[in-house]
């Protein structure tokens, strides 16, 4: 059997090659997208990326005959487990030839990890918040991958399960053949309840008319997701780090926001035209055409993503959702999208799913994350 070698990344030059494994493991593949190698960089910065006030990331390559044939990091996120008391290794960025014992080489590595801090429990993939990439894809290996989604081969997921991991979550994702008209009920029912509430949608005719909103709906997601055991609210550094970091990917037009009479917003959502095309000719670099690839993906595409919901609590089940899917399908149409695609939503969020039944929606993909007890 070849040695498998496991290093631990320190330099800059390291780090690149972490970053850019995955280009050559599914080099040629048809449904796997690159991410940007520079933003992909910049979240291991330490002095740029905010998490790191909070966690601490370890991060190692394996290698068989001098190749590089894995991948992963392993993290220690400290306010998960001081504010909410969950005990817990995170493991992501974790790719790998179809080679067991390359994987349980690099598994290893987080066992070592966890117990050198106190713990007996990893749980993988997933990043260092709740904000990154997570879920192993266990079904639509066949189906392009999205900007927010991780893509592996179905290898992955036997190789965990033959190590003794179980499943901790599950995530489902859809896909929607936009419809011409909407269903008479839909409007109306929409109308009611813009009448009822005072309640107005907002569209942005400038970039710099989004970016106001832009700390509302932070506070808005906070209050939407603090109920969930595992949310921990957003620091005032993580917000300007990911305003800086998402708005300009932000196309203005696919921003919902709806307004009370006083133009405080009781929610918003965020979709974008699909990018996985573009992202997969600029091959993980903005320069010299990746740029045009993105900008021509944002204003010609028969694809949209669904990334981000934020509802007041106040007004979580008073229907304004209905509000907002009929301002989308609306811009829809007018753009030329054909398809929507939802972000992972967890199985058992069955009021998120709901958003969708009156459209047809297809569980065209599905992902996990594992754990071990150590």
């Amino acid at each position: 059997m070849d040695q498998i070698i496991i290093k631990e990344v320190y330099t800059q030059s390291d780090l690149k090659k972490f970053v850019e494994y995955p280009n050559f493991l599914y080099k040629n593949n048809p449904y796997y997208v690159p991410s940007l190698i520079s933003e992909e960089m910049e979240i291991f910065d330490e002095r740029k990326n905010p998490v790191f006030e909070f966690s601490v990331c370890k991060k190692y390559l394996a290698y068989k005959d001098e190749k590089i044939v894995g991948r992963i990091a392993v993290i220690l996120n400290k306010n998960e487990q001081n504010l909410l008391g969950i005990k817990k290794i995170r493991f992501g960025w974790f790719d790998v030839i179809d080679d067991l014992n390359v994987t349980k080489a690099l598994l290893d590595k987080a066992y070592e990890f966890a117990r050198e801090n106190g713990f007996t429990r990893i749980e993988g993939p997933v990043g260092f918040t709740n904000l990154d990439k997570a879920g192993l894809l266990i079904k639509g290996y066949d189906k392009l991958a999205t900007m927010i989604g991780l893509y592996n081969y179905p290898y992955y997921s036997t190789h965990f399960e033959s190590l003794g991991f179980t499943k901790a979550n599950e995530w489902v994702e859809f896909y929607i053949k936009v419809v011409d008209v909407l269903p008479e009920k839909v409007i109306r029912f929409s109308e009611l309840l813009q009448q009822k509430y005072k309640l107005k949608a907002l569209r942005f005719n400038t970039k710099k008319e989004l970016i106001k909103y832009a700390d509302e709906m932070f506070k808005l997601l906070d209050e939407t997701y603090k109920v969930l055991p595992t949310y921990v609210p957003f620091s005032e550094k993580q917000i300007n780090y990911y305003k800086e970091k998402y708005i300009p990917f932000i196309n203005k037009d696919y921003v919902i926001c709806i307004a009370d009479e006083n133009n405080k917003l009781v929610g918003f959502a965020i979709t974008m035209p699909s990018y996985s095309k573009a992202l997969q000719k600029a091959k993980g670099k903005l320069f010299p055409w990746g740029w045009y690839h993105l900008l021509k993906a944002s204003r010609h595409n028969e694809w949209a993503n669904f990334y981000l919901i934020g509802i007041h609590p106040d007004y979580q089940r008073k229907g304004i959702t209905a509000i907002v899917l009929k301002e989308f399908f609306e811009l829809f149409n007018s753009k030329g999208i054909r398809y929507l695609e939802t972000n992972p939503e967890l199985e058992n969020n069955k009021s998120i799913q709901l958003l969708w039944k009156d459209y047809n929606p297809i569980n065209h993909k599905r992902r996990r994350t594992y754990f071990k007890e150590i």
